[in-house]
């Protein structure tokens, strides 16, 4: 799969030479097939994030979105033109792109980025998927992929999601864009958040650290761990009963960053379920579970965050239990279902 999004990044990074289209870089896999605890049951879906990085004479600039209606922390991409001119003689270089950028598009007989994926002075997520899914369409052929595969793009609003089948099986690829967050593991991402995301909105994920974290643990933990069954396992069930298989993960990736590494050992398996399936209970019955990535102070060395996400406080990922009393019911009720 990674060498496939390689592939496409590579020949489409030759075809937008020259252009002012956003910069592709290499993808970024995450979320349960990569970190190895896929529901059997379904077909595969690999998620992967493709970094985009401003074009020549192209800034991007983060805002936080300060509407108190919209969980979670939602970010708008400010794009500017930049100034390419000497300090002390603004407007001088007629092709800056500032300050002259209708010269430089009439000399480059290219748009600026504000021109077409934009809306207003913002990154429309939207356009890029479908500027994204049209590259896709046009430069399949010349992957080596296409031989012994048949590709079938799916319709996504917020995602380029890829099926791809030959004779043996299929698979998905779900392509989310995102914009990295100074040199950290956090992204602002194309993923919706919520049946009406605006489509300037990029709401900010956690997922590239998560997978991170996991894959850090993988080299810590013995070799017959149990930890990815046990997630399995659960994933399994609780997608059933309608339930946050993210809370369950919250609460495994808690555990294994609290019980000594030596204790998840298979013969320890029906153990660690239990103080899962525990722990699940009491955050339950609080309608308290912390986030595991925002304010965390106790995450290993390598995950990389932002100041402020470093400093914050843990946001409660069962707030909206604590607020809707027959929201807590249902839930008390799926637990105890198991």
């Amino acid at each position: 799969t990674m060498a496939l999004m390689n592939n496409f990044t590579t020949v489409l990074g030759r075809a937008l030479s020259g252009t002012f289209y956003p910069v592709l870089q290499q993808a970024v896999g995450f979320g349960s097939a990569f970190e190895g605890w896929t529901t059997r049951e379904e077909e595969v879906v690999y998620q992967v994030l493709i970094p985009l990085t401003p074009p020549l004479g192209h800034t991007f600039h983060l805002e936080r979105d300060t509407d108190q209606q919209r969980s979670g922390r939602n970010f708008r991409v400010r794009v500017e033109l930049e100034c390419r001119c000497p300090r002390d003689h603004q407007g001088v270089n007629m092709l800056c792109f500032q300050h002259h950028p209708d010269v430089v598009r009439r000399r480059t007989r290219q748009p600026n980025l504000l021109d077409t994926l934009c809306t207003g002075s913002y990154l429309d997520v939207k356009k890029i998927v479908q500027w994204f899914r049209a590259l896709v369409r046009a430069s399949w052929q010349r992957l080596p992929q296409s031989r012994s595969w048949h590709l079938v793009l799916l319709p996504s609003k917020r995602s380029c999601n890829l099926r791809l089948t030959n004779g043996q099986g299929s698979f998905q690829v779900k392509v989310l864009f995102g914009v990295q967050r100074h040199t950290s593991d956090i992204f602002i991402s194309s993923r919706h958040r919520g049946a009406h995301t605006p489509s300037i909105m990029w709401p900010e994920t956690y997922a590239v650290a998560e997978t991170k974290f996991f894959r850090h643990m993988a080299r810590r933990v013995p070799q017959d761990s149990s930890h990815l069954k046990c997630l399995q396992l659960l994933a399994g069930v609780l997608v059933q009963k309608d339930f946050s298989i993210h809370s369950i993960k919250t609460i495994i990736m808690h555990l294994l960053n609290t019980i000594p590494v030596s204790q998840w050992h298979r013969r320890h398996f029906l153990l660690q379920l239990s103080d899962t399936l525990e722990q699940l209970r009491l955050s339950l019955e609080e309608k308290h579970l912390e986030h595991f990535i925002v304010g965390n102070q106790r995450l290993p060395e390598e995950i990389r965050l932002p100041p402020d996400i470093r400093r914050a406080k843990p946001p409660n990922l069962f707030h909206g239990l604590a607020q809707d009393p027959a929201a807590h019911s249902q839930a008390m009720q799926a637990y105890l279902d198991l």
